[in-house]
């Protein structure tokens, strides 16, 4: 299965968060990596899509069913 770019979970996101998430950047808490969401790998299957750092590959962002949880993940502020 191909990856995805963070792009592809926006409108899931814009529902879970209400606005734009792709811009927002945060940290790996396992490898330090920083980056946009946009930049996270997204794998899409089943009622989800995975999100992993494009550092170390650890799953930063779970989407399903219109929720989305971040782990491993913290966005900065504003």
């Amino acid at each position: 299965m191909d990856a995805l770019d963070g792009n592809a979970l926006a409108g899931e996101l814009f529902v879970a968060f209400g606005r734009e998430m792709t811009t927002a950047v945060g940290s790996c808490t396992n490898c330090g990596t920083r980056s946009a969401v946009a930049e996270l790998r997204v794998y899409v299957s089943g009622p989800g899509s995975v999100a992993q750092c494009p550092g170390c590959g650890t799953v930063a962002l779970v989407v399903a069913r219109g929720t989305a949880r971040f782990s491993n993940y913290e966005l900065a502020g504003p």
